[in-house]
């Protein structure tokens, strides 16, 4: 499962997967500058083997999310990461829109 759903679709899925078993991060954006590609509030839940829903961004960003997320799982620890046209690795993910994006990671318990 992958992909953009509503904020109630992340949600559920990420709760039915805990029920499951899984491991779970959720990656909220917390606040925007500029253009940014999702507005705050927009969410990702990563599941402990790689399966997600929902959206923060979109392409290589979300990859880096994505890979953030799994060491929260694996850590326990909160990670905020930041986003922006003036950072070298926004350039390197694929963030070239102008604005910057804050996302918080963190595992649902």
């Amino acid at each position: 499962m992958s992909g953009t759903a509503d904020g109630d679709d992340v949600l559920d899925t990420a709760a039915r997967w805990r029920g499951e078993g899984h491991k779970v991060a959720l990656a909220t954006v917390v606040k925007t500058w500029g253009s940014a590609p999702r507005p705050a509030g927009s969410q990702v839940a990563v599941r402990d083997d790689g399966a997600f829903i929902g959206s923060v961004s979109g392409g290589c960003v979300e990859g880096a999310v994505i890979e953030g997320a799994q060491d929260v799982m694996r850590t326990g620890r909160i990670k905020q990461l930041e986003f922006g046209v003036s950072d070298a690795e926004a350039w390197a993910v694929g963030l070239a829109c102008g604005g910057r994006i804050e996302i918080l990671v963190e595992a649902l318990d």
